[in-house]
């Protein structure tokens, strides 16, 4: 028997309720990490998801799973996502690595697509964290996906994810060798910004004198 509206809508809510704890770590973390004298925090903006009906079932049957409540809690760690947009490759790790040290959170899963990109050209770190969600006397762990990427890899992907794939274009291995080089022009801007946050951040430009 294939997943009812209304079991998908009981299914999901304790999945929002990880997600809003999630991120609201993610926000206390944007404002504390660096403390009160950095002039901005390392986050630039979040988006937030929660898988529609149909993607869990589409996932399931891809899985070769039936779409029911219980597969899509048993084989899905992806239901609620949170995508973070940071400005530099630093500020990723250092905001991932404020989550896992939080105590009351569960580290699931973790990929970094950074350290070693997809062939395709994709850069990206993803974790999944378990997030405590309480209901009566009874506490129980659920998976949020945390995506993390600065601006130009999600420029990419966003990008990429448009044109090689949601319109199923011609001369697809063209374009995908087009965005492969598009990746290393992105991740080198990326890096010459890097390299003018930490000479900034060492004295250069000297102010100059009255």
């Amino acid at each position: 028997m294939d997943m009812t509206n209304e079991q998908y809508y009981d299914l999901i809510r304790p999945y929002e309720d990880a997600r809003r704890l999630l991120e609201t770590r993610l926000e206390i973390l944007n404002h504390s990490l660096y403390g009160s004298r950095a002039v901005c925090g390392p986050i630039h903006n979040m988006q937030n998801r929660i898988k529609a009906k149909k993607s869990i079932e589409d996932k399931l049957r891809r899985l070769g799973q039936r779409d029911s409540v219980s597969n899509a809690r048993d084989y899905l760690q992806d239901i609620a996502g949170i995508r973070v947009i940071c400005y530099f490759v630093d500020d990723i790790y250092n905001v991932a690595a404020g989550l896992k040290r939080q105590s009351d959170l569960v580290l699931v899963k973790e990929r970094d697509y950074i350290a070693t990109p997809k062939p395709n050209g994709y850069r990206s770190y993803h974790i999944v964290m378990g997030a405590p969600v309480y209901c009566l006397d009874a506490m129980e762990y659920f998976p949020v996906e945390v995506q993390f990427r600065t601006m130009s890899m999600d420029f990419w992907a966003s990008m990429e994810h448009r044109i090689c794939y949601k319109k199923n274009p011609e001369h697809r291995e063209r374009l995908e060798q087009e965005f492969l080089t598009y990746a290393a022009v992105l991740k080198e801007i990326e890096e010459k910004f890097e390299e003018y946050r930490e000479r900034r951040e060492n004295g250069w430009p000297p102010e100059e004198a009255d």
